[in-house]
């Protein structure tokens, strides 16, 4: 008999061929994310989890899982998992790490052109028609790149993927990271490592990149934003809930700050209540960091793989355990 496995949403169809020759699967078609209500039901008797960045796999929900021996994440992130619990159930959890980096780098420096030329905002201007005369020396203007400071929070993979785009643009990096690369790493990246407070006393520009934890839960907030330049921006493409968005909502309002650009928030997905949507100097994208067809893809092979492995009892080729 074939072990069974709960998708809580479906993949692409070649993995979904792959899967179907070893396991019998159970495809969640309803509402997302999973009602938690139904992911408990489904998951009494499942052998493997395949889910997704939005899925809450709580203490509840792993208890209810008597049968199961591993979670494949169709994400970087694993902080919707109560990693803790899974552990001492013995679970083991497998993730998407390394090959959406150059896809969020990507898109970070896209949030980042677009927001200091004011791409969307000229965008909009024009499909609503009020493009009414020619833009004269002083209407319209953006902001140069070229000779900015670029502060990098959280120096991983996605962090030095942005500084290598930053350098070809001419930027002045630096970054703070829970440890600092070795003097021959920052020379050949041609970063500066500055403490958490500096980074945002002296960036024109902050990129976020560090995980969610209770650590960095709201841990860019008001007191950050005041010691900002009046001319910067911050640009975050990791989890919504590491900045407080009402004191974000509130420094842009009041220009303690000169803008933002969002791939990701408080509460997902966001809808025109939102006052962000509001403001002209705020470029929003709909949570798309790793949303490259090829990236995808990538991202359903290795859930794929993880999940196979973590079925037999071995280590997924990317262990959130180890």
């Amino acid at each position: 008999m074939k072990k069974k496995v709960l998708l809580t949403r479906k993949l692409h169809d070649f993995a979904l061929m792959d899967l179907k020759k070893y396991y019998d699967i159970e495809i969640h078609q309803g509402k997302i994310p999973m009602p938690k209500k139904t992911l408990l039901k489904k998951i009494r008797n499942k052998d493997g989890l395949i889910c997704f960045p939005y899925d809450n796999i709580d203490k509840d929900v792993l208890s209810a899982a008597k049968k199961l021996k591993t979670i494949s994440t169709y994400s970087v992130g694993y902080d919707h998992i109560d990693v803790k619990y899974a552990k001492k159930q013995g679970i083991s959890i497998g993730y998407t790490p390394e090959v959406l980096t150059d896809a969020t780098a990507d898109l970070t420096f896209a949030l980042i052109l677009d927001l200091l030329r004011r791409v969307t905002e000229g965008d909009k201007t024009i499909r609503r028609g009020r493009w009414t005369q020619i833009y004269g020396a002083y209407d319209y203007v953006g902001t140069d790149i070229s000779g900015k400071i670029l502060g990098i929070l959280g120096f991983g993979r996605i962090g030095a993927a942005v500084a290598k785009r930053a350098k070809a643009f001419g930027m002045n990096i630096i970054y703070h990271n829970r440890h600092t690369l070795s003097k021959n790493t920052e020379k050949s990246l041609g970063v500066k490592y500055v403490t958490f407070d500096q980074l945002f006393k002296k960036s024109d520009i902050v990129s976020i990149h560090v995980p969610y934890t209770k650590e960095t839960h709201e841990l860019v907030n008001m007191k950050l934003f005041k010691k900002m330049k009046k001319t910067s921006f911050i640009i975050n493409t990791a989890r919504g809930k590491i900045i407080k968005e009402n004191d974000l909502i509130y420094a842009l309002k009041k220009k303690i700050i000169a803008g933002a650009a969002l791939d990701v928030f408080r509460n997902e997905p966001i809808g025109l209540n939102n006052p962000l949507t509001k403001m002209q100097n705020v470029v929003l994208s709909p949570h798309i960091g790793s949303s490259t067809a090829e990236t995808r893809k990538k991202m359903a092979e290795i859930t794929v793989i993880n999940l196979k492995l973590g079925m037999i009892g071995k280590t997924p080729l990317y262990s959130v355990n180890s």
